[in-house]
């Protein structure tokens, strides 16, 4: 099916706002996408009228509860295709998922002089954790470059592989370019290496089809809020040879089976992870917002997005003096710029005075600013709700930009 942009624009009532009295535009989509009213009517229906603890209550509203986490988390695991429901670990997001395995698998896995591999396109998300990783256990961080487009180096990926290399720790999808990484082959390649693979997929879930079995990625996580759901909630899919030997990230309630002064033993996969009361209501959220993807279709947004992507890129060079940061073959929703030697902060804030949310600075990804020798980029980023004319407002107002610094 098509997106119908009219039908669908009024499901998310915040494009209804005026900024500056000027209607909203909103192209800050890979920082956070808007939220369905699907998504806020059943936040409203879990306080309303299944508000309770689960897992610990024989009451009629902790049976109600505890059901649909289940069934949320039951129909996570279809969404992403893995092989069991306890495979599937609720977090507070991607940044959380990421520290969760940084901390677990060194812990269990990593040794003096071990190597980790990262990309030079990674956010600060899925570099800082395995910095500090290492830090602790003597290991080794190493990165795989890219190319002038904004792709990574493979030959160079291949190099780097060795017999230290214990885990890889990659973007499925940037965030700073809209790159598409081939994470199937840097999988196929680290598995030849008894290597395991982590992929950040927090920028790939809104927009493409995520199959766990089919990529045979050994970890996969993503967050809620990129993907038309709420804050502060998301998802961890671990294999269970991985999850089953990996100690607890978190202790206290629900990961724990016996507690006693001289022992305690931890509880059986998921809840070994999902440590204290767990954040109900946006899981419900969370779910719904995936139903609402799949209502609209993978395909449909793909095409949707594509179209407005190639679009932006073509009324844009219309303009003089444009420089475009991140031109992979691949790529999705995602156009990074400078404009005219205007810093990217000036051209955000005059373009919020005429009503249109942008993203200006490093987006949490400054190796990939550093490697293209610049402070920042203006970074315009699409959604299902996305129109051409938007980008047709864009294009008007920058060109006023270009007009009040000459």
């Amino acid at each position: 099916m098509a997106v119908k942009e009219d039908i669908l624009r009024k499901q998310f009532p915040i494009l209804g706002l005026t900024v500056n009295k000027r209607p909203l535009v909103y192209f800050d989509n890979a920082a956070t996408t808007q939220k369905p009213v699907a998504v806020i009517d059943r936040l409203r229906h879990y306080y309303e009228s299944e508000n309770s603890n689960i897992h610990r209550g024989a009451h009629y509203l902790s049976q109600l509860a505890t059901e649909a986490y289940e069934q949320a988390r039951e129909n996570i695991r279809k969404f992403i295709n893995a092989g069991q429901n306890h495979e599937v670990i609720f977090t507070r997001g991607t940044t959380e998922s990421i520290n969760l395995v940084a901390y677990a698998f060194s812990k269990k896995f990593l040794n003096p002089g071990d190597e980790v591999l990262i990309s030079e396109m990674e956010h600060h998300s899925n570099i800082v954790p395995w910095q500090i990783a290492c830090e602790n256990h003597q290991a080794h961080l190493k990165i795989i470059p890219m190319n002038e487009k904004g792709e990574l180096r493979m030959d160079q990926y291949r190099k780097l592989l060795s017999e230290k290399t214990k885990l890889v720790a990659v973007t499925h999808v940037s965030n700073s370019l809209g790159t598409i990484n081939p994470v199937k082959e840097i999988i196929q390649l680290a598995h030849q290496n008894n290597t395991a693979v982590l992929v950040d997929g927090a920028q790939a879930a809104p927009h493409i089809p995520i199959d766990v079995k089919a990529l045979d990625c050994d970890f996969y996580c993503f967050s809620g809020h990129k993907m038309y759901g709420p804050m502060g909630v998301g998802v961890l899919f671990g294999k269970e040879k991985w999850l089953e030997q990996m100690p607890p990230y978190q202790s206290g309630g629900e990961m724990i089976k016996e507690v006693s002064f001289k022992k305690t033993t931890y509880n059986e996969l998921p809840f070994k992870f999902e440590a204290g009361t767990p954040n109900v209501a946006d899981v419900l959220g969370m779910e719904k917002a995936i139903q609402f993807i799949l209502e609209v279709g993978h395909k449909a947004i793909a095409r949707h997005e594509n179209d407005l992507l190639q679009y932006a890129i073509n009324r844009l060079s219309e303009l003089e003096n444009i420089r475009f940061i991140g031109t992979a073959e691949q790529r999705t929703s995602v156009v990074s710029f400078l404009f005219n030697d205007i810093h990217p902060y000036d051209t955000g804030t005059i373009l919020d005075k005429l009503g249109i949310a942008v993203r200006t600075g490093h987006h949490c990804a400054q190796p990939v600013m550093d490697h293209f020798q610049i402070p920042g980029t203006v970074r315009i980023s699409f959604a299902l709700y996305n129109t051409k004319e938007e980008i047709d407002v864009l294009v008007k107002a920058l060109a006023k930009v270009r007009e009040m610094f000459g």
